[in-house]
């Protein structure tokens, strides 16, 4: 216990000293509030706009969480089929690996002509970036299991899908959770992409990255900064709730949280 309030309290130390020497280059160098402005004048703009900035969260939380969960439940479903169905991972899994390669950046724009802007056609870019690392992780670890454990199983006479869903996706769990950690991270990256093109369905209404325009063109610079550090902490909750729930199913059986315990 007094350990983990040292790291936290070294933690805080860091940020403390962080915002003291921006606060310093700020002031030293003589650089404008609209260049960049100061913590002080950063958590201002949080003050004065944060009824606004908590809406624009919340949305961007929606898009971000409605992508991602629904990648996660493609993902886990195309990597059942490329595990039982060799042939078919060797066709289709290459693919997979390079939609992670195309920019979603020229994809967005397609994507909101044919759906439309707003949530929808937001969740749905976020859906696109997260699912390759969702199908690569899991599939790798349905396919890493020991022969020798397969054929036990066949032995006593289990069936393709008691092999599935009693043995490789036990298996697969770190790797699922490898690849859920890997696309919370970059959800809130495409959820704000999506948000710069499709902005919103209401004029006044949007998520982060339509706030982030809009202040932009205002010249709001310390509110940009509030808004991208919104979304820097949003990225941070997705990432430790999942590293939460890794912790909570892995603790009782797999050796990797068991160690992390006894150490």
């Amino acid at each position: 216990m007094q350990g983990r309030v040292w790291v936290i309290t070294k933690s805080f130390l860091v940020l403390v000293c962080v915002l003291a020497l921006w606060q310093s280059i700020v002031i030293l160098n003589h650089i404008p509030p609209y260049l960049v402005p100061g913590p002080g004048l950063v958590l201002t703009a949080l003050r004065d706009r944060f009824p606004a900035l908590v809406q624009s969260l919340g949305i961007t939380t929606l898009e971000a969480w409605g992508g991602l969960a629904a990648a996660i439940i493609v993902g886990v479903m195309v990597a059942m089929l490329f595990a039982q169905w060799r042939t078919l991972r060797q066709l289709m899994l290459p693919y997979t690996v390079l939609l992670q390669t195309v920019p979603i950046v020229a994809v967005a724009p397609l994507l909101i002509n044919w759906i439309g802007a707003g949530l929808f056609a937001v969740a749905t870019v976020t859906f696109i970036i997260c699912l390759p690392p969702i199908i690569a992780n899991t599939t790798q670890g349905l396919i890493s299991i020991d022969e020798n454990l397969i054929h036990l199983f066949l032995m006593h006479k289990a069936t393709r899908t008691q092999v599935l869903f009693k043995l490789r996706f036990p298996n697969a769990l770190p790797n699922l959770f490898t690849g859920i950690r890997i696309s919370a991270g970059i959800s809130v990256v495409g959820a704000i992409t999506g948000e710069l093109f499709a902005g919103s369905p209401r004029v006044g209404e949007g998520g982060l990255g339509y706030a982030i325009i809009y202040a932009n063109n205002q010249m709001e610079t310390s509110y940009m900064f509030a808004l991208v550090l919104a979304a820097t902490f949003l990225g941070f909750g997705f990432f430790f709730l999942v590293m939460f729930m890794e912790w909570l199913v892995l603790r009782h059986w797999h050796e990797s949280k068991r160690a992390a315990e006894a150490e």
